[in-house]
């Protein structure tokens, strides 16, 4: 069957095996990635059916394994690395902003380097800390690579797809606490293009913009305001750099007012980029000012505190009741 109803962890690991199956130059590898399938088990049983030479269990050590992914895309590979948790990918951030990010230019197109490298991100799951982190604008603010992050599992499956056939280099975030939100794949059906931005549901009173693990939170803030009388549209950004700025226009036109959610701190957060652009791009047609709704500026917190941290439904509709209030 074309259609299935998966887990979006689900969907990544048969997006992989596709990837697998479909070009003899994809290799998959990373910490724990073979035998054990992944922390998350979102490589389970790959290694089994394709090998130790296709699915490779590396040494901890970030930063090795994305130098050897660069020494394979350079040699005509396309490795797809997993880091165990986004605040493990730091000790690789100099391979990534300083080789990975530059080849290309550097070489003046002449040289590719199609590496993908998936990064569980967010919190949710009452993890410790570098377990929990919103890291996307460090690498959204890198020129040469490119940023994307499904909410749903068709997109997880599809934008998973779509980067391993990159040839630039691409950051997958993967929204952790949502790898177990199960929703419908159709195996034969694109759903759209890598880097555009999609309406999550329709409205006219309000545009709510979110991406990753926060499009589900602005979905469930949409229903409730509906039960008021409230029309708001939902917008997945989905592509974080490259960004979708004429469908976020064009939703905000419509509506006259913008509330930017994710889970990253709002200080220099991706949705001070947006709100800029935006109020550039729009200024006469908005309503209200664009508001933003993250998380605070300091460090992830111990897990019994990381609900008051997140921003959540409450939050959500208060910057929701402020923006109508203008």
């Amino acid at each position: 069957m074309a259609v299935q109803k998966l887990p979006l962890a689900k969907a990544l690991n048969e997006s992989l095996r596709k990837a697998l199956e479909t070009d003899p130059k994809v290799i998959v590898m990373g910490l724990d990635v073979g035998k054990l399938g992944g922390v998350f088990r979102i490589t389970d049983g790959l290694q089994k059916d394709f090998g130790e030479d296709r699915v490779v269990d590396t040494p901890l050590a970030e930063s090795g394994i994305v130098g050897t992914a660069i020494g394979l895309a350079l040699r005509g590979y396309r490795p797809v690395v997993e880091i165990q948790f986004d605040g493990f990918v730091f000790p690789a951030y100099d391979q990534i902003v300083t080789q990975l990010a530059k080849m290309r230019a550097r070489s003046l197109g002449t040289v590719k380097m199609p590496v993908v490298i998936r990064i569980p991100y967010g919190g949710g799951i009452g993890a410790v800390e570098h377990h929990s982190e919103s890291p996307e604008s460090l690498f959204a603010h890198v020129a040469g690579l490119k940023v994307v992050t499904p909410a749903n599992s068709s997109d997880a499956y599809w934008m998973l797809q779509q980067a391993i056939q990159s040839d630039d280099p691409v950051i997958f975030f993967e929204p952790k606490r949502r790898y177990w939100d199960k929703g419908e794949v159709d195996t034969e059906a694109i759903p759209g293009e890598l880097h555009k931005a999609r309406v999550a549901r329709e409205g006219t009173d309000l545009t709510l913009l979110a991406y990753g693990p926060m499009v589900k939170t602005c979905l469930e803030a949409a229903a409730v305001a509906a039960e008021e009388g409230r029309s708001i549209e939902v917008v997945d950004l989905r592509s974080v750099s490259p960004l979708d700025f004429d469908t976020v226009q064009a939703s905000v036109e419509k509506t006259g007012r913008l509330v930017v959610v994710h889970e990253a701190p709002v200080f220099f957060g991706s949705g001070a980029e947006i709100a800029a652009r935006i109020t550039e791009r729009c200024f006469y047609h908005l309503e209200a000012p664009v508001l933003r709704v993250g998380g605070y500026h300091a460090p992830y917190p111990p897990a019994r505190l990381e609900e008051e941290y997140l921003p959540g439904l409450d939050r959500v509709l208060d910057a929701v009741d402020r923006s109508l209030a203008y």
